[in-house]
């Protein structure tokens, strides 16, 4: 992003750790519920309105996990399992129907536990990663579910929003 005066940039790196907050927050309140979080939705609608920007606040989002839960072999997995959702993301970016994304959302977190595996694979073989993705097919499926409710009900409201604020930001 082209900045013309320092606020600008002071502004823009606020504005990224008040948005990576957020998604600690969203998670972190929602914890006692499994797998059911706001992270993917908010995700769509950072990637969204902030396009490449995202990325940024996705690896701030990663380190703090980290910070918080421990670095373990499950960490590995949030450094690239929501780089590939915003990805995904720029790709339907055009798309601006809350049940497409809802689906999009849902479908994700279905395949969050697989994707998580991928560690697992490199680290203990096809039979570790089988073993890691089938016991948290459940929670995938409550993943799925809660992910399609919360964008669904969500992303018009909340893309509102930040749009307002990212218009607001740049503007003044």
């Amino acid at each position: 992003m082209k900045h013309n005066n320092p606020s600008e940039k002071i502004i823009d790196i606020v504005t990224m750790g008040l948005l990576t907050a957020i998604l600690l927050i969203g998670q972190l309140g929602m914890s006692f519920l499994p797998n059911i979080e706001p992270v993917t939705t908010l995700i769509i609608l950072y990637t969204l309105t902030y396009k490449k920007q995202v990325f940024p606040i996705i690896y701030a989002f990663a380190l703090l996990e980290g910070i918080v839960f421990g670095f373990g072999i499950w960490w590995v997995s949030y450094l690239y399992i929501w780089s590939i959702f915003a990805l995904i993301v720029l790709a339907f970016q055009k798309t601006d129907s809350a049940l497409l994304w809802a689906v999009i959302s849902g479908a994700f977190g279905l395949s969050f536990g697989a994707l998580c595996a991928i560690p697992y694979l490199i680290s203990g073989g096809p039979a570790a990663a089988f073993v890691y993705w089938t016991n948290g097919i459940l929670f995938d499926l409550l993943h799925c579910g809660g992910n399609f409710v919360i964008t669904l009900v969500l992303y018009k409201p909340l893309l509102n929003l930040l749009k307002k604020m990212h218009a607001f930001q740049h503007n003044h």
